[in-house]
C-alpha cells in the first residue's frame, strides 16, 4: 500500500476542505476516479496531497542553471579568503564561545 494511503488511514480524519466547482469539473473528476477505482474524496485528497508536496519540494528545492550554477559551486569550492571584518567576528565568536 503506498505511503500517502497508509498515512491516511492510520490518523484520524478530523478536519474539512470544501470546494466549489463547475459541472464539467465535477464530471472529470468523478470520471477519473472511477477510473483509478477510488471514491471522489479519495481521488481529491491523495490528488490534492501529492500536488502539495510536488509544490513544497518545487520551493524548496535550489535550482540553479548555467552561469548561476557555476558561480555557486565555484564560490563553495573556492571561497574568498577572510577579510578583516570576518577575521574580526571570528574572533569574538571564539572568544564568546570560549574556544
Amino acid at each position: 500500500m503506498p505511503q500517502a494511503l497508509r498515512t491516511a488511514a492510520a490518523a484520524p480524519k478530523r478536519e474539512r476542505l470544501e470546494a466549489r466547482v463547475t459541472l464539467d469539473q465535477k464530471r472529470l473528476i468523478a470520471h477519473a476516479a472511477n477510473l483509478r477505482g477510488t471514491s471522489v474524496t479519495d481521488f481529491l485528497v491523495l490528488s490534492a496531497q501529492q500536488a502539495a508536496r510536488e509544490t513544497i519540494q518545487d520551493f524548496e528545492t535550489l535550482r540553479l542553471r548555467d552561469e548561476a550554477r557555476e558561480v555557486f559551486v565555484n564560490a563553495i569550492l573556492n571561497p574568498p579568503k577572510p577579510n578583516k571584518a570576518l577575521r574580526k567576528a571570528a574572533a569574538r565568536y571564539k572568544e564568546f564561545m570560549g574556544c
